[in-house]
């Protein structure tokens, strides 16, 4: 098995770190690093900065690199089992779904954030429900299957949520359904995180350690069930603990565009095989790319907010283009 250079884990240690603490100084009341030095020596306590660091920033930090790194390994997810270089954690109608549920929570019920929350989360996990259903009851079991029923479902949700805006309050409730169909980290404090942060970590976790199976079944279903793996059942457990992290995390930011594509053929580029490597670096991305976006949303308009997606709409779109340009295979390389 191919194993990433000291070298390079370093580098990519040290840039998260960077931006991590340049994230957390960034915002409309900017902190020093002097500032977060003391916070975290206890110099600095009673005080607003500290309140702001540990109530706002770090939460909204922390969220930002794990959004990132769930949104990036599970394209890296999808992309391998699917053999399809576009596959994304779209493919599962979860995103849709989720936004379906926040959009039904703010025009049927309060508005409230844990309504939002449950919504969100609980549409997330009927989309992928109803694509295992699709996919179980085709005539055909091919990959392409599941690809499909993602899209039927991801349709269905988005008609309904055409339907909502249309029944939804111009002034407040539909503002509201639109920005967070563009996602944002502006409403992540540290009361909501941490039991997102994890229903997030858990599949997170497995899914890393199920890299073998993955890369199995990249190989098609022959291959792997001839080394014993049973290429059903496991597809159906890497879309059930890809949607429950996503649920959980687009239950809390909105539906973030792209990022979960693009860190996956950025990670190949560099690493050049499918292997565990390839999921760490995947995630250690798509975590550098929500950062960037992230602090670009909070700086460029004085007194205002960009939603993510604009962000990573244009970080993706040079990756994109240069994909456009790349030699044919994409990120279908050697295996580990």
């Amino acid at each position: 098995m191919s194993r990433p250079k000291y070298s390079q884990v370093i580098l990519i240690v040290l840039i998260l770190v960077g931006l991590t603490v340049l994230s957390a100084c960034v915002g409309s009341y900017p902190l020093s690093l002097e500032d977060i030095g003391q916070i975290l020596t206890g110099k600095a306590a009673d005080t607003m900065e500290e309140r702001i660091f540990w109530q706002l920033r770090l939460p909204r930090v922390v969220m930002g690199l794990m959004s990132g790194m769930v949104l990036s390994l599970s394209g890296a997810i999808y992309q391998t089992i699917f053999c399809n270089p576009l596959a994304s954690p779209d493919l599962t109608g979860v995103a849709s779904g989720a936004s379906l549920g926040a959009a039904c929570a703010i025009v049927i019920g309060t508005g409230g954030a844990i309504q939002i929350m449950l919504g969100a989360f609980a549409a997330g996990m009927i989309s992928v429900v109803f694509v295992l259903m699709l996919v179980r009851f085709s005539r055909f079991r091919q990959m392409g299957s599941y690809i499909l029923a993602g899209i039927i479902v991801s349709s269905v949700a988005d008609a309904g949520l055409m339907c909502l805006k249309t029944a939804a309050d111009p002034e407040r409730e539909l503002a509201a359904i639109e920005f967070w169909t563009m996602g944002s980290l502006s409403a992540i404090t540290a009361g909501k995180l941490f039991p997102n942060l994890l229903v997030m970590v858990i599949p997170f976790v497995l899914l890393l350690l199920f890299h073998r199976q993955a890369v199995m079944l990249s190989l098609g279903d022959e291959h792997a069930r001839s080394m014993g793996l049973n290429p059903s059942l496991w597809r159906g457990i890497f879309l059930t603990l890809s949607t429950l992290m996503i649920a959980g995390m687009v239950s809390l930011t909105g539906v973030i565009a792209f990022v979960g594509l693009i860190a996956p053929h950025i990670a190949f580029k560099i690493h050049k095989r499918r292997d565990r490597g390839f999921f760490w670096l995947s995630s250690a991305i798509g975590g550098m790319l929500m950062l960037i976006a992230d602090m670009l949303c909070r700086s460029l308009l004085n007194g205002a907010e960009l939603p993510l997606s604009v962000l990573t709409v244009i970080l993706a779109v040079p990756v994109l283009i240069l994909l456009l340009r790349g030699k044919k295979g994409g990120v279908y390389g050697p295996t580990a």
